[in-house]
């Protein structure tokens, strides 16, 4: 009896730590405050990771991350490199027909960024029909770039790379994500850079998968809502982005 009893507890020990698994997940360690090293640790932080942390820890699973390019992330999802993409991902029709979705986490949109000295001569797209526009390759900035007429799209792999083009006076404007764009000010005060007083294309964020882990996708949702109703997510949001509005 004691040793069927010991073999019992044994399996029921095995059984739970199976459960708890290592979720890899690809991000794109350059766009602050998302995700982006720590220049004195090197370790990858930002709003995202906390995120994607918190939520698998709210499952029993633990997040391992992997730093890679914007435009590698996809195709390392749909060839399985990694189980989850979390690189502020942008939830766009076309993206949904190659990969899965989480609900979403958090709205955005999109800023134009242009030198401060053309301030006020460059209000719209259309101010910038037939010229240069700085973006990250695969973003939806750069998308949002080559839906402007006559534009000369200019994709960089980081973000920064793409405002140090637009300083430097390689471009006329920049196309990034809005929250990026006040962050890379809050932090550098750059006065030759100005940030256009307008919102562009509106879209939610999401964590993406390969469409065949539906079940992922469910255990992630089940995450994100036990962090939201706990008020961690709040605490998160505060942490990087500072108090909602």
């Amino acid at each position: 009896m004691k040793k069927s009893l010991l073999a019992l507890v044994l399996c029921a020990i095995a059984g739970t730590a199976a459960q708890a698994e290592t979720i890899l997940v690809g991000t794109d360690a350059g766009l602050a405050p998302f995700e982006f090293k720590d220049p004195q640790t090197e370790e990858i932080v930002g709003f995202d990771m906390d995120i994607i942390k918190a939520v698998a820890k709210a499952v029993g699973d633990e997040a391992k991350i992997q730093n890679m390019q914007f435009a590698g992330i996809i195709p390392a999802l749909q060839s399985n490199m990694i189980d989850v993409a979390v690189a502020a991902i942008t939830i766009t029709e076309e993206r949904q027909k190659q990969v899965l979705f989480s609900d979403p986490y958090y709205d955005v949109g999109l800023a134009m960024v242009i030198q401060t000295k053309d301030k006020g001569r460059i209000n719209k797209l259309e101010d910038i029909e037939g010229k240069a526009i700085c973006a990250q390759i695969g973003s939806t900035g750069s998308l949002l770039a080559q839906s402007v007429k006559d534009a000369k799209v200019m994709n960089f792999d980081q973000v920064a790379e793409a405002l140090m083009e637009l300083k430097m006076g390689g471009c006329s404007a920049a196309l990034l994500g809005d929250t990026t764009a006040r962050h890379y000010q809050a932090q550098h005060n750059d006065k030759d850079l100005t940030i256009v007083p307008h919102l562009y294309n509106p879209k939610q964020v999401g964590f993406a998968m390969s469409k065949n882990n539906k079940a992922l996708a469910e255990k992630l949702n089940k995450g994100l809502a036990a962090i939201k109703a706990s008020g961690e997510y709040d605490k998160i949001y505060e942490k990087w982005l500072g108090k909602k509005h």
